[in-house]
């Protein structure tokens, strides 16, 4: 292939910038020209081609290797789930001699790379999602990075905790996996985590073990919940509970960390009888906005080289994995229709004591 062009879609995912940087240097070893795409699957909506369509020559992509985020930047685009939407991209890809692309994203965006594949026009994915959710790879792009922000976080958190004997709430990202988690959980040494892969979980089945673990001695218990996991709790009125203490809620408003602490810390006892300062810490976008660990970074590179490869040779319709240490490819239909496995052992473990 002659010309071929790459976008990041979805949630920005530490690594995006360094997977765009190997695919500009092994397209230009290979003597490809490489265009990037603007705003993600927007940008194959032909409103604004002057703009949508960069090129990504060697001289404006080597220096993003290391940067945060992604220099394509990245939106949601529901428009691109209608057919004719995407026929119409296709085309325009064509029509700008584009023959291949490459797709960093997630669930979401490896949909969109199918469709258009279905389309005629090749596509390889980048798994680029902090969350680590796609379940036919062992590891996504910027998922060890958040796992490695998260762990920062949670180190610092318990080392106050223990200053001041007050167990801590944290919250991190996982919408519907909780991988990021649990994963923060076994590496700090955290007594509770909860995951949404823990259906149907209770406030007061939490507030038992944190009781037990404050009967037992310890005041700086650390609770890590998945972002996800709160969509997974059985029904609490956080307004009937709060109001009574003054807390300002109203009705129908949804369970937050900061709220889930406010609860516990009025459900749970010291042993003199007074209630325990549970505080919270929701540590949000910094897991996104890091710099990629070096795992990512090499991670990013080869998937980058071996994406550009296989268009270069004329195969689409895949997209890359690494499992066991080892970059691989698999096909995009078989890659969707996987289902992922939790380590329900690391969870009971856990949650054990």
């Amino acid at each position: 292939m002659s010309k071929i062009a790459v976008l990041t879609s979805g949630g920005d995912s530490p690594g995006m910038n360094a997977a765009v940087t190997a695919i500009a240097r092994c397209a230009n070893m290979l003597g490809m020209s490489l265009v990037g795409v603007d705003r993600g699957f927007n940008g194959l909506l032909g409103k604004n081609p002057e703009k949508d369509f960069i090129d990504m020559s060697l001289e404006n992509a080597l220096d993003i290797a290391d940067m945060a985020g992604t220099q394509l930047r990245t939106a949601r685009c529901l428009e691109f789930k209608q057919p004719e939407v995407q026929a119409k991209a296709a085309q325009l890809l064509r029509d700008l001699d584009v023959r291949g692309l490459i797709v960093i994203g997630g669930d979401g965006s490896f949909h969109g790379a199918q469709a258009l594949c279905h389309h005629g026009m090749p596509c390889v994915g980048i798994p680029g999602t902090i969350d680590n959710d796609l379940a036919y790879t062992g590891m996504t792009l910027g998922y060890d990075t958040a796992v490695n922000v998260c762990v920062d976080a949670v180190r610092n958190i318990r080392a106050t905790s223990r200053s001041h004997d007050r167990p801590h709430v944290v919250e991190v990202m996982g919408r519907h996996c909780g991988d990021i988690a649990l994963q923060t959980a076994m590496a700090t040494g955290s007594e509770i985590v909860i995951c949404p892969e823990g259906k149907r979980w209770t406030v007061d089945s939490i507030a038992r073990r944190l009781q037990s673990q404050i009967d037992q001695g310890n005041y700086r218990t650390t609770i890590v919940v998945a972002e996800g996991s709160w969509e997974e709790m059985a029904p609490f009125d956080v307004y009937e509970f709060l109001r009574p203490y003054g807390k300002q809620v109203f009705k129908g408003e949804p369970m937050t960390a900061l709220r889930f602490a406010s609860i516990l810390k009025r459900k749970c006892k010291m042993p003199d009888g007074s209630y325990p300062e549970v505080r919270s810490t929701v540590v949000g976008y910094t897991q996104r906005g890091a710099r990629p660990t070096a795992r990512d970074a090499a991670f990013a590179f080869e998937a980058g080289v071996r994406a550009v490869d296989l268009l270069n040779r004329g195969i689409g319709n895949r997209v890359i994995g690494r499992k066991n240490g080892k970059v691989f490819d698999e096909d995009i239909d078989k890659a969707l229709r996987a289902r992922r496995p939790f380590d329900r052992m690391m969870y009971n473990v856990i949650n054990a004591i």
